[in-house]
């Protein structure tokens, strides 16, 4: 990628242009957020605001998933894409917004809405900048990435790339221990392979009086909690991040009845595709053994999350460079690996691919961490973002 300062300036000003119209964008998917799978009406704006721009765009792919480009020149000679995620979380809003969430229990408390908002205020500066470059830009509205099997595996076997492979792919997450102002990245495995772990203990129920008549599942599956740690503690390499935990813990009994099961629901996260199977063969013998030596029976289902991320080393570099040149060197930072997961990693294994983080706690202010009720950003984030989104896609064509 090629630093042209000349282009920079000129996306600046179109930032700054757009960005009063681009935050209204923001503030109408934040008022109005939709679950996974459920995005009909977010994609209806997203399509009438292409409509708007005179862009052309497919529609419903993997979901209510949207594709599109903006051609610059020679439109079939090279191709870049960037890819924004559409859904919100089954969280209910707790802040005082004059825009807050007017559906009741759900809420973009993961910036989702920032990331859909920046990338039409990114389509919006490429459509003016058309003719400074050679190539297409591919931009991809992406559907259900909180549940799996997340909507980017379902946009690629819907054909999304199926006649047109991007030489390389750029995504962002809003970032609230970030200042607004920063941006960050990390070569290589940057985030975690996650799996959802279902596990039922199975015992006999009865009188909490009479315990010696009964397998009390209780015990056993706390049994089952307490042996699964050792995956970490005793038999995942220390070098190696992995982490596991219990997040549901299910015994609907009551003060003098021990019910029959116990249901449980968890994850486990690592950077290793052969240390993953290996945790999932741990997770089963653990479970039904540990259940077993209790008179107990235990099922256990593990559900095939998503690969970790994988940031093309060279990719990253060019990005990192380009960054210190469009907000300053300071505002640069090499950000460490991260146990959270995305399915942009179905993407990172179809092109080189650079998913960096975009600062947007407002100076001063506490961090409102994702997926909390009361999150929020400084919406001068969706400037900077929308800005270097442009940078990247227009210097990684002009590069060659």
């Amino acid at each position: 990628m090629i630093k042209d300062k000349s282009i920079k300036e000129e996306i600046k000003q179109l930032a700054e242009k757009y960005f009063d119209e681009i935050v209204e964008y923001r503030r109408h998917f934040h008022k109005y957020p939709e679950l996974s799978t459920f995005e009909e009406n977010t994609s209806k704006f997203i399509c009438s605001k292409l409509d708007e721009f005179g862009i052309e765009y497919k529609k419903n792919i993997g979901g209510f998933g949207i594709c599109g480009f903006v051609n610059g020149k020679n439109p079939q000679s090279k191709c870049v894409a960037l890819r924004a995620d559409m859904d919100a979380l089954p969280i209910k809003e707790e802040t005082n917004l004059p825009f807050k969430s007017e559906k009741e229990g759900i809420m973009h408390a993961c910036g989702h809405d920032v990331h859909m908002s920046s990338l039409l205020g990114t389509i919006k500066i490429l459509k003016d900048l058309k003719d400074k470059f050679e190539g297409r830009v591919m931009f991809i509205f992406q559907p259900s990435e909180e549940t799996y099997p997340g909507g980017a595996l379902k946009m690629l076997r819907d054909g999304l790339f199926e006649n047109v492979t991007p030489r390389s792919i750029f995504a962002f997450h809003a970032t609230p221990e970030m200042d607004c102002g920063y941006i960050g990245m990390k070569e290589g495995k940057c985030m975690a392979s996650t799996d959802e772990i279902y596990i039922d203990i199975i015992g006999r129920g009865g009188h909490g009086a009479t315990p010696d008549l009964n397998i009390d599942p209780i015990v056993a599956a706390s049994h089952v909690v307490i042996a699964l740690q050792t995956i970490v503690s005793r038999n995942a390499n220390p070098t190696l991040p992995t982490t596991f935990s219990i997040g549901k813990f299910i015994a609907d009994g009551r003060t003098n009845v021990i019910p029959n099961t116990v249901h449980m629901e968890g994850i486990i996260r690592t950077f290793d595709e052969d240390w993953r199977k290996e945790c999932h063969s741990f997770i089963e013998r653990i479970s039904t053994q540990t259940a077993k030596a209790f008179g107990a029976e235990a099922k256990v289902f593990v559900d095939h999350g998503y690969p970790y991320v994988y940031n093309n080393p060279e990719l990253t570099k060019q990005a990192f460079e380009l960054s210190k040149d469009y907000f300053g060197e300071d505002k640069v930072l090499s950000m460490e690996a991260r146990m959270t997961a995305e399915d942009f990693s179905y993407f990172s294994q179809k092109a080189p691919s650079c998913y960096f983080r975009v600062g947007t706690r407002k100076q001063g202010m506490p961090i409102t961490n994702l997926h909390t009720s009361n999150f929020d950003v400084d919406e001068n984030c969706i400037k900077n973002a929308m800005g270097i989104s442009a940078y990247f896609a227009i210097c990684s064509l002009i590069s060659a």
